[in-house]
């Protein structure tokens, strides 16, 4: 099983749920360490009763001594029934009763005011409050009245910490989640929606197809299919345009020779000859929407590009009459490149029957080429008048004649595109160039 990739989403959602988690578990055990704690602590109104208990032992120390903490202690034990006595600087009773060994216990776990009070603890926790003025000269320790010992967590507090905080940051990750996921796989809906509707020129938003992961790859994948799709359909269309328009002027040959012409024999000839060239119009036109469409997957052998020329010039010079030496190949005996055999044949073929159409008087068709790394650069050159700078790649779209800059246009336009098809359809590239004089196909092909 292999790894997701360093961008996938695959890691993002991890984090993002580790993350989670890890804060989650973090978040809810610190807030209730702090909230617990803080509700360990006595009150306000608590601490300032105990401190006010021992500002008046000392004012009764300070005003009577020893009776007068004996005054006060009994009085105190009418107004507040709990354990208390006032010590000194040693721990020594300021009062005139001596401590009992249980009592004397008490003084060794006192705790200070601001200090947490926890309900765990074994009976009510001791108080050591030093005098306020003169906390050098004793203190008052009393037993913590039950009604002032905390109560803890709050159980509002505990479900706030414990359930609504969880709640919280679960809606937080669905927020993030929803703008992770949600969002651009609604985008996408909309647009496949949108492309549905016949809006062909729908694209992705640059925030969904530039993101790295699977989202990202969807959405431009998204574009191709829809750029796919918009240049098949601009393409059809305007081959449909092209060929009903190339297919009026034969009928309209056929209907004006049917209604004037008297020669049956004269009349036949036209009509093999025009239906002959409305079906090879028709097939060119259904192999090159073929090629476009369905771009099929061709087996590609080892092809000996000499040896394809050779039959290519036999075939070539059988139907126009030119010599082989017209057609000459200069290319080394090993050019071997690999590619489909007869989609090679047919590119080859309609490069050369257009390069002869174009070609003058006495003119040379040659095929040449060089070892470029792994790949074959080819060329046919012909003697023509070669075409605009601007036209180059203007002749290889459907029904592109440029009679004006080449004479001899008695084609469809057709086979340089059938020819450019073909050779994209093996890993090939086909391109125009100008010479001085003619033009110059260049085919770049891997080699074998």
């Amino acid at each position: 099983m292999n790894l997701p990739g360093r961008h996938s989403l695959f890691w993002k959602l991890a984090v993002l749920l580790v993350a989670f988690c890890v804060l989650v578990i973090w978040l809810t055990r610190s807030w209730s360490i702090y909230a617990e704690t803080r509700s360990y602590h006595l009150s306000s109104e608590a601490k300032r009763t105990l401190i006010g208990y021992s500002r008046e032992a000392e004012q009764a120390w300070l005003d009577g001594g020893t009776e007068g903490v004996d005054r006060w202690l009994q009085e105190m034990s009418l107004r507040e029934p709990s354990w208390m006595t006032v010590v000194g600087k040693e721990l020594q009773p300021l009062g005139s009763r001596p401590l009992s060994p249980e009592e004397v216990g008490n003084l060794t776990f006192m705790r200070q005011v601001d200090w947490p009070m926890s309900k765990r603890s074994i009976g009510l926790p001791h108080i050591s409050l030093p005098f306020p003025s003169h906390p050098e000269s004793g203190q008052l320790v009393i037993q913590l009245p039950e009604r002032y010992l905390p109560k803890g967590l709050a159980i509002t507090t505990r479900l706030a910490i414990q359930v609504l905080m969880p709640a919280l940051l679960a809606l937080l990750l669905g927020v993030l989640l929803y703008r992770l996921l949600i969002s651009p796989l609604s985008h996408l809906r909309e647009q496949a929606n949108a492309l549905r509707g016949d809006r062909l020129a729908t694209r992705v938003a640059p925030r969904v197809a530039t993101r790295r992961d699977e989202l990202g790859e969807l959405g431009r994948a998204f574009d191709h299919m829809a750029g796919r799709l918009e240049n098949t359909v601009a393409f059809q269309r305007q081959l449909l345009r092209d060929l009903s328009h190339e297919l009026r002027t034969p009928l309209s040959r056929l209907r004006v020779a049917g209604e004037h012409e008297q020669d049956i024999h004269a009349l036949r000839q036209r009509l093999e000859r025009e239906v002959e060239g409305m079906e090879r119009l028709i097939g060119d036109t259904l192999e090159l929407v073929w090629l476009d469409t369905e771009r099929p997957r061709l087996p590609l052998d080892a092809v000996e590009v000499p040896q394809l020329w050779e039959v290519l010039r036999e075939n070539a010079c059988f139907e126009t009459g030119w010599p082989a030496e017209r057609l000459p190949c200069e290319l080394p005996a090993d050019c071997r490149v690999t590619g489909h055999l007869n989609g090679l044949a047919q590119a080859l073929e309609n490069i050369l029957r257009n390069a002869i159409r174009h070609s003058p008087e006495d003119g040379v068709v040659r095929l040449s080429g060089r070892r470029d790394g792994e790949h074959w650069h080819l060329w046919v050159e012909d003697q023509g008048p070669g075409v605009a700078d601007d036209a180059l790649d203007n002749i290889f779209q459907p029904f592109t004649r440029l009679n004006a800059a080449r004479p001899g246009g008695d084609g469809f336009g057709l086979g340089l595109s059938i020819a450019r098809s073909m050779v994209r359809l093996q890993g090939g590239e086909l391109w125009a160039e100008n010479r001085t004089p003619g033009l110059r196909l260049n085919l770049r092909l891997q080699s074998v």
